[in-house]
């Protein structure tokens, strides 16, 4: 019988907000895991509070080890330093479990319903989200690449919609009303104007052959929400993501029904306890899920096929790490209702390249998971040296 003898985790500026983390067995085989955002405190918490109990156990107890830990007695219905702690050991888990059987991840899952599954673009830049809050794009801002799509979409919006129409991808992902959000309870017209224009500039170039998703960050108060729903109703949003903060089920509900558009929700909650909230309550079109933050891919396929009997699609979040993508491209290549696995090509074209010996093949416009067992990345041999490694071994 295999078992776990120690917990690693590896930090590496200037991606000071991912967490990788890496389960070593008596066998030889090792797992990799990744978690996104509050590292310092996932990772205080991943050796003070879980590799005590981690070590010495048997890996392939995939359901019994998630179960214990997302299930504390604090920080079981959030998606905090706990949750995401157990997120990042379960995708190692599964890593683990796939490389011991030879198999990939999604085999485990339950195998392939599609060899492919379409994306769209989320249009962050190359140091979106890197280190701390979200980019802001000022006036001086230059370029930091040829994929520097936050900033394309707040200056020339029909330009980037079309540089996305000829790689093939046909959804896009923008949030041009975050400028503006300040304390979320009051949108003024003219800046409903000036968040309208990359819309505008969208349609009047290729028409409907972009859809645009737009992501609202949960800044806004249910007033201000619906003023920017009726405002932008008629460019045809494909959703409107997190429009308000995801702590009144019924708030949100209420925003569907004022506004008739269609709702994502979202990556900020975990387990399927708190999705069984929005969906019940008919508050929701499509189901958003981070498997670094919800649980892991264990709570986050439970999450999906909750979702696919209230008969509602799902699209996993990524505008993490390289692991994160790769294991939920896993996941949604295996689920009935997945629809887009999410994507950052400033991302997978860049610096994901510098961390990982694999990633997910994006090509026009369609995702597939890498070959190999397991997640089939590892990290570069390289990272282990340049970045900062934490131990907790067995005695």
């Amino acid at each position: 019988m295999m078992r776990i003898t120690a917990l690693e985790t590896i930090r590496l500026a200037p991606y000071d907000n991912i967490l990788w983390v890496r389960l070593h067995t008596d066998a030889g085989l090792v797992g990799l895991g990744e978690t996104f955002r509050g590292a310092d405190a996932v990772e205080a918490c991943l050796h003070a509070e879980v590799a005590p109990a981690l070590l010495g156990a048997d890996p392939s107890r995939i359901d019994a080890i998630s179960r214990s830990l997302t299930a504390p007695y604090i920080g079981f219905r959030s998606s905090g330093a706990e949750m995401r702690a157990a997120s990042a050991v379960d995708i190692a888990l599964w890593d683990l479990a796939g490389k011991a059987l030879g198999r990939p991840v999604h085999d485990l899952l339950g195998g392939l319903t599609r060899p492919r599954i379409r994306t769209y673009n989320t249009c962050a830049g190359y140091a979106y989200n890197s280190r701390g809050g979200r980019r802001q794009i000022g006036a001086e801002d230059a370029p930091q690449g040829p994929y520097d799509d936050q900033l394309a979409f707040s200056r020339d919006a029909a330009a980037l919609a079309r540089s996305l129409l000829e790689m093939g991808i046909t959804a896009m992902k923008i949030w041009p009303f975050d400028p503006f959000a300040g304390d979320g309870t009051f949108i003024h017209a003219r800046d409903i104007e000036a968040g309208l224009k990359p819309f505008r500039d969208i349609r009047a170039a290729v028409g409907d052959a972009m859809e645009i998703m737009l992501e609202l960050h949960s800044m806004w108060d249910l007033p201000a929400a619906c003023a920017i729903a009726h405002a932008v109703r008629p460019f045809r949003p494909f959703w409107m993501e997190d429009p308000l903060k995801m702590t009144d089920p019924e708030a949100l509900a209420a925003y569907a029904r004022r506004t008739h558009l269609p709702v994502c929700a979202s990556e900020t909650l975990a387990t399927r306890a708190q999705f069984l909230d929005i969906l019940r309550r008919d508050a929701v079109d499509w189901v958003m899920l981070d498997v670094s933050w919800c649980g892991g891919l264990s709570e986050a396929k439970k999450i999906a096929t909750l979702a696919e009997a209230h008969q509602r699609p799902v699209a996993p979040h990524d505008c993490t790490g390289p692991v994160v993508f790769c294991a939920s491209t896993h996941l949604a290549l295996n689920l009935p209702n997945a629809a887009f696995m999410e994507s950052v090509r400033a991302y997978w074209s860049g610096w994901y390249r510098d961390l990982v010996t694999a990633l997910p093949e994006v090509a026009d416009g369609q995702v597939a998971a890498p070959p190999g067992p397991g997640l089939g990345l590892e990290l570069q041999p390289d990272v282990l040296r340049r970045g900062r490694v934490r131990r907790s071994e067995a005695p």
